[in-house]
C-alpha cells in the first residue's frame, strides 16, 4: 500500500488542522519512535522475538498503547456479534436447505432458492447501509441511534438489565446485516447436499423397512448432508475473531473488524498485524478441532 504511517499522520494535520508540512513532520517525528527505512529482515527479527515474548508491539496511532490491549478491548465484542450471527445463519440455512430439498420444484422451493441467490449475491456492506437507510431513515422502524456504536454513551457498562438490552439493541442492526447476506450460502449448499444424499441406497433402504419419515430425515438425510458444510462451517468459525470488518465499519460497531479497518486507513502496522496474527491462529486451531470432532459425526472415519 502506498504510504506509512507518518506520511498518513503528517496528511492529516496539513488537512485536517491547517499546520505546515514542517511543523506537521516535526510533531511527527517526536511522537513515532519507528524507522521505516530498516532492512527488512531486520525488521522482522525485532518483530518475530517480540512475538516469542507475546509482545505485539505498541500502536503507531494510539501511541504507546500496546497491541494485544487494543486487541483485548475489541475482541469480546466481536466474538458476541459475530458468533451469534453465524450460528443462527447456519441454523437458518441448514433448515430452509432441507425444506427446499424436500420440496424441490415447488413454489416454496422457488421463492427460498431466488431469495438466498439474491442476497447471497449483495455485498454484505451494501446490505447494512441499505438496512441504515431504510429500517433507520426512511421507514423509522429502527431508531438509527441503535444503529451505532457498540452501545450507547449514556449507560454505564456492567453486568446489569438495562446495559444488556442496550447492547442487544444495537447489535441487532449487524446481526441482521450478517445473517441475511449469509444464509443464502448455507441454504444453497444443504439444499444440493441433501438432494445429493436423498438418492443414495441407504436412504432408499430406510424407507423400504418402514422407518418414520422424521427418523429419516434427520438421522439418515440431515446428518450425512451437513457433512460437506462442516468444514466451512469450521473455518468461518475460525474467521469470527477478525470480525466482519465491512459490517462493522457500516455500523461503527466496536469490534475487531473495525479495528482492523481503521489501522489499515492509519498504515497502523503492528495492529494490522496483530489482528492478522490472531486471525491466521484461529483458522489453523478450529481447522484442527473440526479434523478431531469430524469423527463424531461421521461413522465411517470414527475410530474403532
Amino acid at each position: 500500500m502506498p504510504s506509512n504511517p507518518i506520511d498518513v499522520y503528517i496528511t492529516n494535520l496539513v488537512s485536517i488542522y491547517g499546520m505546515s508540512y514542517e511543523d506537521a513532520k516535526a510533531m511527527a517525528a517526536s511522537l513515532f519512535s519507528i524507522d521505516i527505512d530498516k532492512p527488512i529482515h531486520e525488521q522482522f527479527i525485532d518483530y518475530f522475538s517480540n512475538l516469542l515474548q507475546g509482545n505485539l508491539g505498541e500502536s503507531y496511532l494510539s501511541t504507546g498503547t500496546p497491541v494485544i490491549d487494543m486487541i483485548g478491548a475489541f475482541l469480546p465484542w466481536t466474538l458476541f456479534s459475530v458468533s451469534l450471527s453465524l450460528l443462527t445463519s447456519f441454523t437458518l440455512g441448514i433448515a430452509l436447505g432441507i425444506i427446499s430439498a424436500y420440496k424441490r420444484g415447488s413454489l416454496i422451493d422457488n421463492i427460498l432458492t431466488g431469495l438466498a441467490s439474491v442476497l447471497r449475491a449483495v455485498p454484505n456492506y451494501l446490505l447494512g447501509l441499505l438496512i441504515l437507510v431504510f429500517l433507520g431513515v426512511q421507514w423509522n422502524i429502527w431508531p438509527v441511534q441503535y444503529m451505532r456504536g457498540a452501545y450507547s454513551s449514556g449507560i454505564t457498562p456492567g453486568f446489569n438489565l438495562p446495559f444488556i438490552v442496550d447492547v442487544f439493541k444495537h447489535v441487532l442492526a449487524p446481526f441482521l446485516t450478517y445473517v441475511l447476506s449469509t444464509f443464502g450460502t448455507w441454504m444453497l449448499a444443504m439444499k444440493a447436499s441433501t438432494i445429493s444424499v436423498l438418492g443414495e441406497d441407504y436412504v432408499t433402504v430406510a424407507k423400504a423397512k418402514g422407518l418414520e419419515e422424521r427418523r429419516i430425515t434427520f438421522s439418515y438425510v440431515g446428518r450425512n448432508a451437513m457433512l460437506p458444510l462442516f468444514t466451512t462451517l469450521a473455518i468461518s468459525l475460525g474467521f469470527i475473531f477478525g470480525g466482519s470488518t465491512l459490517i462493522e465499519s457500516v455500523f461503527i460497531y466496536r469490534g475487531v473488524g473495525l479495528l482492523l479497518w481503521r489501522s489499515i486507513n492509519g498504515r497502523d502496522y503492528p495492529v494490522m498485524q496483530g489482528v492478522f496474527l490472531i486471525i491466521t491462529i484461529s483458522v489453523v486451531v478450529s481447522n484442527f478441532l473440526a479434523d478431531l470432532l469430524y469423527s463424531l459425526i461421521d461413522p465411517r472415519v470414527r475410530r474403532r
